[in-house]
């Protein structure tokens, strides 16, 4: 018995009411009522007010929805900017509102606030407008806010009031408003979006010099979802966004990888003008980087690329620095590498760490060639052949083998630098046996080939 009149009273309360013939004369009558005079706002109002509730609680989810636009409309046509913001809350805050007429309301009020691509704020006249344009996208924010079936349109809103206020100037308020907004896990925005909000982001966090955090929201960019045909733009800007990021860093090797990827770009490589920069910057970043197994292969791919010789600059800057010899500082083309504009981005300080950071690279490629045909040398005639002073030269060695990038012991009294290690009587032998089974193996082929010689005559 319980359990059917459950069922019975479920029943009751999914049943609808038809209110649509007298939704229509109530609409038509709050029209009449404010277009005789405006200040009957209020009345037509409480009209709606009070059908809005019979809909609501008849479950005549279409009248509802009317009513509740209409209730909109009439503010908006009223200029009554107090009244919009009240009636919307008022609406879309009733008990038991419908996720339909919540939806309706925001879709409704969206673009009197945001131009036609959904998240960029119309452009007002004064201050009071300005206000009132703020007040409107808040509250719609706090309407939208933990509603999945409007996680699309707070996520446009909260880029809106970002913008709003980077326009006021306050950045910081701007990269805060973005940062909380965790759009990667959004089911109902598309692909770019997500994409775009999270460039957003990245361009205010670094605009506020918040690196750490910058580092972070980048992980959050797919790698493959901007590689894709279509999305040159996002891929471009989120690079060069990394090119501010990494240049705070002082990584050269990154910065470099960052250029490259903007010259690979189909967009890019269309525009001679600008596949040419981007190359320029990436051989520049390239030459500057510590030597390593990535930045050589790296260099060697370059190398092959045909338009490097399109470039003369960076063809002889990449084959000096892959040859096996010691090369002249500076560089023939250095002052021109230097000259460019992305050398001397982040002020007159990053520039002269860019300068010297260009002659250790160019000290440390002369002392790994000088290891690879030195066994040992008198330090006074290495430094003489790097043109360098003996003391600053035992240094940059002494820093080689600090990191592991080169092997050198200093006999100081004796002026003597040894690059070969002393190998153990174990690796002798290994060695001598490596040397006899290359010579046996040596002896039987010759030896084969003589017989088929002889057998041929």
């Amino acid at each position: 018995m319980h359990a059917m009149s459950g069922a019975a009273a479920a029943g009751q309360l999914e049943e609808r009411a038809y209110l649509s013939a007298e939704t229509d004369a109530k609409l038509e009558q709050s029209g009449s009522l404010v277009a005789a005079n405006t200040d009957n706002l209020r009345e037509a109002l409480a009209l709606l007010a009070a059908l809005e509730k019979r809909c609501r609680v008849g479950n005549d989810s279409p009248s509802l929805v009317r009513v509740c636009e209409a209730s909109l409309q009439l503010c908006k046509d009223c200029s009554d900017d107090e009244a919009l913001v009240a009636t919307l809350k008022n609406l879309a805050t009733r008990r038991s509102q419908k996720t339909k007429a919540v939806s309706a309301l925001v879709h409704k009020a969206m673009p009197w606030v945001l131009k036609g691509d959904g998240y960029t704020p119309l452009p007002v006249q004064n201050d009071e407008q300005k206000a009132i344009r703020e007040r409107l996208v808040v509250a719609l924010m706090e309407i939208t806010d933990g509603k999945i079936f409007l996680e699309a349109e707070r996520a446009r809103l909260t880029r809106a009031l970002s913008t709003i206020k980077e326009e006021d100037g306050d950045i910081a308020g701007a990269a805060e408003v973005l940062q909380d907004v965790h759009v990667e896990t959004y089911g109902s925005l598309s692909k770019r979006e997500k994409v775009e909000f999270i460039l957003e982001q990245m361009r205010l966090t670094l605009g506020k010099n918040d690196y750490v955090r910058a580092a972070i929201v980048a992980g959050k960019i797919n790698r493959k979802a901007i590689q894709e045909e279509g999305m040159e733009a996002e891929k471009i800007k989120f690079f060069t966004l990394m090119t501010e990021y990494h240049r705070h860093e002082k990584d050269t090797f990154e910065l470099a990888k960052d250029y490259h990827s903007i010259y690979s770009t189909s967009t890019i490589q269309a525009d001679e003008l600008q596949w040419k920069e981007a190359l320029l910057y990436t051989v520049l970043f390239l030459a500057l980087s510590q030597y390593g197994n990535e930045q050589q292969d790296m260099m060697n791919r370059i190398n092959s690329d045909p338009n490097l010789e399109k470039i003369e600059s960076c063809r002889d800057t990449v084959k000096l620095l892959l040859k096996k010899e010691i090369v002249n500082y500076p560089l023939p083309h250095q002052a021109e590498l230097e000259a460019m504009p992305a050398f001397s981005l982040g002020g007159a300080d990053l520039a002269a760490h860019w300068h010297k950071t260009f002659r250790t690279r160019i000290v440390q490629h002369n002392v790994r060639i000088a290891a690879l045909y030195y066994r040992r040398i008198h330090g006074k005639r290495l430094a003489q052949l790097l043109g360098m002073d003996p003391v600053a030269l035992e240094a940059e060695i002494a820093s080689m083998v600090s990191d592991g990038s080169v092997y050198a012991k200093i006999d100081r009294p004796s002026d003597i630098i040894r690059f070969s290690q002393k190998k153990t009587p174990e690796a002798i032998l290994t060695d001598w046996a490596t040397d006899i089974s290359s010579l046996l193996h040596l002896v039987e082929a010759t030896t084969h080939l003589i017989h088929k010689e002889q057998m041929t005559q």
